[in-house]
Formats: C-alpha cells, structure tokens, sequence
C-alpha cells in the first residue's frame, strides 16, 4: 500500500523595504535556492502584481492597502497548499504588515533594511530623483513615510551584505525558524559565508 504523503504547511515570506533596498534580487535567489531545495515557490512581485492582479490601482494610501491585501490573499491560498510565497512588496504601513499577520497563520516578514542614502544611489529608474524633484507626489521615504518593521523575524542590512549572503542569511533562518528542512549538507555555502551567517545570527542573539 502507497504511503500517504504528510501534509506540510507553507510559509508567507513576506519581504518589506524602501524602494531599491533589494527585494526582488533577494526575492529571486531566494525563490531559486529553495526551488532546487525540492520547495515550491512562487513569487508575488509588487510591481508586477500592480500590472496583473491590481492594474488600475494608483499610489493612494487605500489603493495601497488594497494591492497589498489582494497579495496577502494570494500568499495564504498557496501558504496554506505548501507553497512558500514570497511576496516583494515595500508595504511601508505597519498596520497593514501587522493585520496581514493576524490572517495568516505562516507569515514570516524579512526586513530587507538598507538606508535611504543607498538606494538613491542604486535607483537606475530615476525615480527618487523624480520624488526629490517634486514630479512623483507620495513617494515612499521622500514624501510618504516608511514605517520599519520592529519584530521582523528576520532582518538584513543590503548596504553591507551582498545578494547572496542576504539569501543565504533568510534561508538558515528558516532552518532555525522549522519552516525548511536544514540542507543535508553545506554545500552551496562558500567558508566565507558560513562565517559570515554565523557571527550574524550570533549577533542577533539566535545561537
């Protein structure tokens, strides 16, 4: 007789940051490090969300939270199937953050922390250089606030990290967190970066 398969809920990796602190690119390796893992993954770009499942929605405070509760309903339905879905939003109202947690069971949030400073410097759209100037009006961190996440389960700083040492980082905390099965092996990890994941979680009290 077949065995049957052991139900194994999902996770809402729900990535927050200002704009050009790296969410998509960690949201990417992320999704390709725990895809060969065996996981199933699928991510929910605010950006792209905007074109698809909220087109025709602007940038006031209410379109806002509607874009980021039609996300957060679609990060339950596949949470709750096994899916880890990572959503890459900037959400910058901890309210919203905080009833998206209220709902689903499996939210993880991940701060993707970087100063302001540095992603005006990365800002290859211009769009900072258009808030500065006036012609973008509610523009997270220029003219709308950024409420940082104060209990984010996990946390990374991209102005002193690179991609992978951030991906790597989420992943070993979801090991710690029992929302992954830990790897078998460390394979993948350069000495380097196991010492680097190590003095960080260290740091941050979880060994």
């Amino acid at each position: 007789m077949a065995s049957l398969d052991i139900y194994k809920p999902g996770t809402t990796l729900w990535m927050t940051g200002l704009s050009g602190a790296g969410k998509t690119t960690i949201a990417t390796l992320l999704a390709e490090k725990l895809t060969r893992r065996g996981e199933k993954v699928e991510i929910l770009d605010g950006d792209v969300v905007r074109t698809n499942l909220s087109k025709g929605l602007g940038f006031s405070k209410e379109d806002r939270e509607t874009n980021l509760m039609r996300i957060g309903f679609v990060c339950r339905l596949l949470s709750r199937n096994g899916a880890i879905a990572i959503a890459a939003a900037i959400s910058p109202y901890d309210y919203i953050r905080k009833n998206l947690r209220k709902e689903d069971e499996n939210f993880i949030e991940v701060y993707i922390n970087a100063p302001i400073e540095k992603c005006i410097e990365r800002d290859v759209k211009g769009l900072y250089k258009k808030a500065l100037a006036g012609e973008i009006k509610h523009f997270t961190g220029i003219d709308d606030p950024y409420e940082a996440p104060e209990d984010a389960e996990i946390e990374v700083h991209t102005d002193k990290e690179s991609p992978e040492e951030s991906a790597n980082f989420v992943i070993r905390r979801l090991e710690e967190l029992g929302r992954i099965e830990p790897s078998k092996s460390d394979e993948g990890y350069t000495s380097e970066e196991k010492a680097f994941i190590q003095k960080r979680l260290e740091a941050l009290g979880y060994l």
